[in-house]
């Protein structure tokens, strides 16, 4: 990769990271601030939430038949999805040390604060913590397989990918073959530096 692209791709990465922190502060000054993991409401915020919570019976009533019948089978989902996080955890525990990865914080991409919205039920709430498990356990298991692609095989696929993660556009060229081994070794040896977001 040229160093054109490797400079656009770091303003890139900068230019997202900046978006992120600037969507989160200006949704966080109008309603809320965030104070460590606890979260703080403009005055009367929470009080209008609440107005707006369905109670659980009225809820049971008016939910969606269909939705009731799967949700033995969504959430029979939670066994493979606890297995892979074990599975996820332990490998890189014990392997990224070895290779010298810099590890994935789990944190990070495990977000539970839905439960702080006065709006939502009880119900709602679990389904909330569900799915910010299951997205979050999807998104950790991303970023350490990218990270073990990185530092074993850093190379594009000749065909387009949908849906690649955040590593894989400053892969090396799909049959790049000058200088690889240099090349690879620069991208095991940043992988060891990184710091967490």
């Amino acid at each position: 990769m040229n160093e054109k692209i490797r400079h656009l791709l770091d303003q890139m990465s900068a230019l997202e990271d900046d978006l992120r922190r600037e969507v989160q502060s200006q949704e966080a000054s109008a309603l809320y601030t965030i104070k460590g993991k606890q979260i703080e409401f403009v005055a009367g915020v929470r009080e209008m939430q609440r107005q707006f919570k369905t109670g659980f019976f009225r809820w049971l009533v008016a939910y969606r038949p269909q939705n009731l019948i799967t949700g033995p089978i969504i959430y029979s989902m939670i066994f493979p999805m606890l297995l892979i996080d074990l599975c996820l955890s332990f490998y890189q525990m014990t392997c990224f040390p070895i290779y010298g990865i810099t590890k994935v914080r789990r944190q990070d991409y495990m977000v539970f604060d839905r439960q702080q919205l006065g709006y939502l039920n009880v119900i709602e709430k679990f389904h909330c913590t569900y799915c910010a498990y299951g997205n979050g356990l999807m998104a950790y298991a991303t970023e350490i397989v990218g990270r073990t692609e990185e530092y074993f095989c850093p190379i594009k696929h000749a065909h387009k990918m949908l849906g690649a993660h955040s590593r894989y556009a400053r892969f090396l060229s799909y049959g790049d073959a000058d200088n690889y081994a240099e090349k690879l070794e620069k991208f095991r040896v940043h992988l060891g530096q990184e710091r967490p977001r």
